[in-house]
């Protein structure tokens, strides 16, 4: 006796504390999944309710068994909404935990609901329903931000900015033709997840386990009742497919991608070097030291979600990689990465959008700094190119001269005289100061999809028809 207690002692801490009963409480912690997957309750409910709509219809299930179940599991439904439904980790996951509140209100009809189907396909079609209303959620959320950015592009359809490559002044462009950029952006987008919806609307229910059912069932009927295209085309896939859990991560991966590069312009266009905007509270904190300070906190907390989403691709592109068909139990970890950067990407949205109306735009910072760096020059290269008839390597040269005369003179390029530009070369005359202002560079830029305010207000009209 006394050598077997000491056995149970020495396996109990090397289960360790949390795990004193030993390899049971480990295997019940390690599978259940009611502390996340609860999220699904809706879907599941709505899956079951039309699962033993079509089992009666059939007649697979009687009329009355099915009345019972329906009014059951509306019942659950309403405990659950309001609170009072008691979720057991016992039972693992969302789909036992209900099973087994039916049972307890309806008796034995609550047996009847699972003919014809398996966890596999449940699981699979709740998942599947939920990853589809998200997307339609993440669609409109990014058509409340393209509408935002709409509205200030307009609104500064003339304003002037330097445009920036490798973060140095490239040309001037306006701040309206800067936020139709992510307007393109967020299209795209919003076109993946419009794609993503359509690849994924095809219903699970009905392929069981793996093979399907000896029952007839009509999946096209629960499939029509779910509000999808139709049912899918192979039980074996069907089980084992995340095709449209990563699809939506991969969304969300790029969608958070350009969130963090608006982001980061927001956080550098907000500092007392750049100054071309200013932050409301609502969107910024201050310092527990330095009264100060206002920093960018929503820009930089949009910047960093990005990494917790694209870890959450990764996660399940790597839990997907070397699974066999058809469904394994490793599977269970792909719903806490979803509704992980789904919450983070809602969030993240809804910040920009925020920020995006919000911020104040200091028109006078953004026209000082445009013509900063020599901005001009290309348009300078260009008229030399136009008037003078200078192959365009020749011109750059020309230009570059100029560039570095007006560096000696400390002064811009429209501050040169005319001696200036025509000892550099003879052919300049006095048209030249026409094209050397930022407004002017601004204007000329009238090809299509150019920075030139009538050009801009040509694609704002666009996207509005597109919105």
């Amino acid at each position: 006796m006394a050598d077997g207690n000491s056995e149970t002692k020495s396996s109990n801490q090397m289960w360790g504390g949390r795990f004193a009963s030993g390899p049971d409480a480990i295997m019940e912690e390690i599978n259940a999944s009611i502390g996340f997957d609860k999220k699904l309750y809706g879907q599941d409910i709505r899956g079951s309710i039309a699962h033993a709509t079509m089992l009666s219809h059939q007649g697979i299930i009687s009329a009355e068994d099915k009345d019972k179940i329906v009014h059951g599991l509306n019942t659950i439904l309403s405990e659950i909404e309001s609170g009072q439904f008691e979720f057991s980790r016992r039972l693992e996951d969302i789909h036992m935990n209900i099973e087994a509140r039916l049972a307890t209100l309806i008796g034995p009809a609550a047996g009847r609901l699972h003919t014809a189907r398996s966890r596999n396909d449940q699981v699979a079609l709740d998942f599947r329903l939920w990853v589809k209303e998200e997307l339609q959620r993440t669609e409109k959320a990014l058509t409340g931000l393209i509408a935002a950015f709409l509205d200030r592009a307009e609104e500064h359809a003339e304003t002037v900015m330097p445009g920036f490559t490798h973060l140095q002044t490239a040309q001037p462009v306006t701040f309206g033709h800067h936020c139709m950029a992510y307007v393109e952006m967020f299209g795209r987008d919003r076109s993946r997840v419009r794609h993503a919806i359509e690849h994924m609307d095809e219903s699970p229910i009905g392929a069981a386990a793996l093979a399907g059912t000896g029952f007839p069932i009509d999946r096209h009927m629960t499939a029509s009742a779910l509000g999808f295209a139709g049912p899918t085309r192979n039980s074996i896939d069907t089980v084992s497919d995340r095709d449209f859990a990563l699809e939506f991560l991969s969304m969300a991966s790029i969608t958070a991608t350009h969130l963090s590069r608006l982001a980061e312009e927001i956080v550098i266009w907000s500092t007392p070097q750049f100054g071309f905007i200013r932050l409301s509270d609502a969107f910024s904190t201050g310092s527990s030291i330095m009264p100060q300070k206002k920093n960018p906190d929503a820009a930089e907390l949009v910047r960093a979600k990005t990494g917790r989403i694209n870890g959450s691709l990764i996660a399940l592109l790597t839990v997907m990689k070397g699974l066999p068909l058809a469904y394994s139990k490793d599977m269970q970890e792909d719903k806490e990465q979803v509704f992980d950067a789904a919450e983070s990407l809602e969030l993240a949205v809804a910040a920009m959008t925020g920020m995006v109306r919000d911020m104040t735009i200091r028109t006078d910072r953004m026209r000082a700094a445009a013509g900063s760096g020599y901005s001009t020059a290309t348009d300078l290269a260009d008229w030399l190119v136009r008037e003078a008839g200078l192959p365009f390597r020749d011109a750059h040269h020309v230009t570059g001269r100029a560039v570095a005369l007006a560096e000696q003179k400390t002064c811009d390029l429209a501050d040169l005289s005319l001696e200036d530009l025509q000892s550099i070369h003879p052919q300049i005359t006095a048209k030249v100061f026409d094209v050397l202002t930022v407004e002017a560079s601004v204007a000329s830029r009238t090809s299509f999809g150019g920075t030139a305010p009538n050009e801009v207000r040509k694609q704002i009209a666009w996207w509005r028809t597109r919105n």
